[in-house]
């Protein structure tokens, strides 16, 4: 089973590694997948040996909290649907407002006569400095009460010995606030006993509003990091807002209007013009044309009439139409897409594995810097407030947050802009491993062809053309393969009345055996043929001229002998040329597999300039040549329909499904091109190149940022060249890196996707 969760108190990647052990801890569970940017978790497991509560009690136990997500992928907004990233905007917005109440005069009052800013006068003076910073306590307490969360989940995280962002910021603050009180109490003996000197001294070596400033800066820095994280679900919230609230449903001979998570299967659906396809559906009356842009990519609308199918999300641009919902809920074309993108989300993509080594140790490892840092400057000084602040700044500056977002926010905003390309990457890892394909193995019909057939040539030596075309399109009415489909066509076309078959039965691959007028018939190509050790040698000359013009032939033979051919040609995708060209220029193999004859296939092949033909390949022969490949050490990416070549897709490093509309989910994929266009592919790999480039660029940043950072926070470079870093301008360099790393990977939305020529 799997199951998802919301997950609340995450703040960084040890929180969210916290959170994946407590789990896995648990018995019968296969996969634990935590995302912190969306903060959810999706895990795997046996139902009959734990439950959905055992998770969640897991979870509680590691310091935080958990739900089960709820039914939020529904094709629709409804009026109860909360945007989680606007809901922690809102908290982080009135908790940053509420600290700036009270961290505005806390400043003034700390830093305003070395500003040269007119006091209040029982604040001046050193008979006053106790009263100052008493205030100054008064002022700190409302602040550290408002961003209570980091004590709580800061020492709950510490005492479970699972250490976390938080609790660096909680040591960090209670740290300076509880050396501000010893020095208060300093201060006060200091009266008491007419040290007045002590007490002048002590009266500017307070902590207080290093106490504030640190938890309202970080404070600000989670603002800023929750509105740029918003973003980064910008493509999934547009397509949800594209389904409307409502529909107006025919019932009863009446026209209602409902809620869309009520609509049912089998409903009459009106939609006007410029209003959305609330669900997916087929038309029963009306015509228009619709914009399915969001969906797909095309910004050209598509024609629309009786018995043609709708998805939702799309847009009614010219006329009335009503329609029979088809998919519903879960089940709709958009629901899938969004399923697929936030599946993906919820996954790693490997490269996220040294992040997460990392920052496994992170936390405990600033720790014991920290404590070594007061020690070391403790003995070296015997400056207690330079050991302190010194021990502080070191705490607040590391940043676990810039290494856990590195990959996720990279992986989020990638996929995201994939969606909106009409590319969907069914995991991370999918999204990595595509830019380092070194071979495309391409299908052929459906893939680089169109897979609409046109009859060429019908050739009969024993029958006439009418009769032999009634024997062979009888025999393919009962299949599905494309090529028979189109068979069948011309033969109605011609108004030739079709009997029924008789004990049908495909071959794999091969043809059909069937019965018509109780007489049996077999068809396939070549290899059958011979196999059943058919003589075809009465029809070579023609095959030979229907193979150079890359025509695919049919045979069709009696009990006794080859009774006839038929030869269909089926034309190339507009932009199949185009796309294989781009491949090759990013020096990638291109190879064709098909089950057409070799002659066909080479003709075809040299046409596109590839550079191998694999032909007369049957499905499971497919699933053996990726093999190979694999095997010789290379990166494999095989290109198909999802339907017959399942396990090469399966079978290969990167599955790539092509399919339109609601085929889009197929399972044995990892990256589905909605368009089913190869100029996708070429868009897919470039947008992985572009992804992996922005998460190196994140990890560097946040290991460059750490390694140059704690070490100047700890006083290595004080001795020798004055430089001390103030626990301010720690947290304010924690908040920016973090920052810098989501803004980064907002630069992924302004990649742009190659576009037919």
């Amino acid at each position: 089973m799997k199951q998802k969760y919301d997950v609340s108190g995450m703040t960084c990647s040890a929180c969210q590694l916290a959170v994946e052990k407590s789990v896995h801890k648990l018995e019968a569970v296969n996969d634990v997948s935590v995302n912190l940017i969306s903060n959810t978790m999706s895990v795997e497991f046996d139902d009959s040996k734990v439950s959905e509560k055992d998770i969640i009690k897991a979870v509680e136990s590691a310091g935080y909290g958990a739900s089960i997500k709820g039914d939020s992928k529904s094709a629709g907004k409804t009026s109860e649907r909360e945007d989680p990233y606007e809901l922690e905007l809102s908290k982080m917005r009135k908790r940053l407002l509420y600290s700036l109440i009270f961290m505005v005069p806390l400043m003034y009052i700390a830093m305003g006569s070395m500003m040269g800013l007119p006091q209040l006068s029982f604040l001046v003076g050193d008979e006053n400095v106790l009263i100052m910073a008493l205030t100054q306590m008064i002022l700190t307490i409302p602040v550290m009460i408002i961003n209570s969360h980091f004590y709580k989940t800061g020492f709950k995280a510490l005492l479970n010995r699972t250490p976390n962002m938080d609790s660096l910021i909680a040591v960090g603050s209670s740290a300076a606030f509880v050396y501000g009180v010893m020095v208060m109490y300093k201060m006060a003996y200091g009266f008491g006993h007419g040290d007045v000197a002590s007490v002048a001294h002590y009266g500017h070596d307070l902590y207080f509003e290093s106490t504030a400033m640190i938890l309202v800066l970080i404070t600000l820095g989670k603002y800023f990091e929750a509105r740029a994280k918003k973003r980064t679900s910008s493509a999934i919230n547009s397509l949800m807002d594209l389904t409307p609230q409502f529909a107006t449903v025919e019932r009863d001979n009446e026209q209602v209007d409902i809620p869309v998570e009520e609509i049912l299967i089998g409903d009459i659906i009106l939609v006007k013009p410029g209003s959305n396809i609330p669900v997916d559906g087929k038309i029963v009356s009306g015509q228009t044309t619709i914009d399915e842009s969001a969906l797909t990519g095309e910004s050209i609308p598509v024609e629309k009439k009786d018995g043609d199918n709708v998805m939702a999300a799309t847009t009614n641009k010219t006329g009335f139409i009503k329609f029979e919902a088809t998919h519903v809920g879960e089940d709709t074309t958009i629901a899938k897409i969004i399923e697929l993108v936030e599946d993906a989300n919820t996954t790693k993509a490997p490269i996220a594995k040294l992040a997460d080594k990392i920052s496994g140790v992170f936390v405990p490892v600033v720790i014991i810097i920290a404590i070594v840092t007061f020690i070391v400057w403790m003995f070296t000084s015997g400056d207690v407030s330079l050991a302190t602040s010194m021990a502080i700044s070191v705490l607040v500056i590391s940043c676990p947050c810039a290494l856990g977002l590195a990959t996720p926010v990279a992986i989020m905003v990638g996929t995201g802009k994939g969606a909106k390309l009409g590319i969907l990457f069914k995991s991370a890892e999918a999204l990595e491993n595509l830019h380092n394909t070194d071979v495309v193995l391409l299908d052929k019909t459906g893939t680089i062809t169109s897979g609409e057939f046109n009859v060429r040539e019908v050739i009969s030596k024993k029958y006439s053309e009418e009769e032999f075309l009634k024997i062979a399109a009888s025999m393919e009415r009962g299949s599905e393969h494309p090529l028979a489909k189109s068979i069948v066509k011309y033969a109605q076309d011609k108004g030739i009345e079709l009997e029924e078959a008789k004990n049908f039965t495909a071959l794999a691959g091969l043809g059909v055996i069937a019965e018509v007028n109780g007489k049996s018939y077999l068809t396939g190509n070549l290899k059958l043929m011979t196999d059943e050790e058919f003589d075809t040698s009465e029809y070579e000359e023609y095959i030979d001229e229907f193979s150079e013009k890359a025509y695919t032939s049919i045979y069709f033979a009696d009990e006794d002998s080859v009774i006839g051919i038929i030869s269909l040609s089926d034309t190339l995708k507009e932009n199949s040329q185009e796309a294989i060209e781009e491949l090759k220029s990013l020096g990638i193999k291109v190879a064709m597999v098909t089950g057409d004859n070799k002659k066909t296939a080479e003709t075809l092949g040299r046409q596109l300039g590839l550079d191998e033909i694999y032909s007369e390949v049957l499905p499971a022969q497919k699933e053996q040549i990726v093999r190979e490949h694999i095997e010789k050490g290379q990166k494999v990416c095989f290109v198909g329909d999802g339907i017959n070549d399942a396990p090469s897709l399966a079978r290969a490093d990167i599955g790539v499904a092509i399919g339109a509309g609601t085929d889009i989910a197929i399972e044995s994929a990892d990256v589905v091109l909605i368009k089913s266009s190869l100029l996708d592919l070429i868009n897919a790999i470039k947008l992985s190149n572009a992804t992996i480039k922005n998460i190196k660029q994140n990890l560097f940043w946040a290991f460059f940022y750490n390694t140059i950072g704690i070490p100047v926070a700890a006083g290595v470079f004080y001795s020798s060249f004055g430089l001390k870093l103030n626990p301010m301008i720690g947290a304010l360099a924690m908040s920016l890196s973090s920052l810098f790393v989501v803004s980064n990977a907002l630069r992924l939305n302004f990649f742009k996707g190659i576009s037919a020529k």
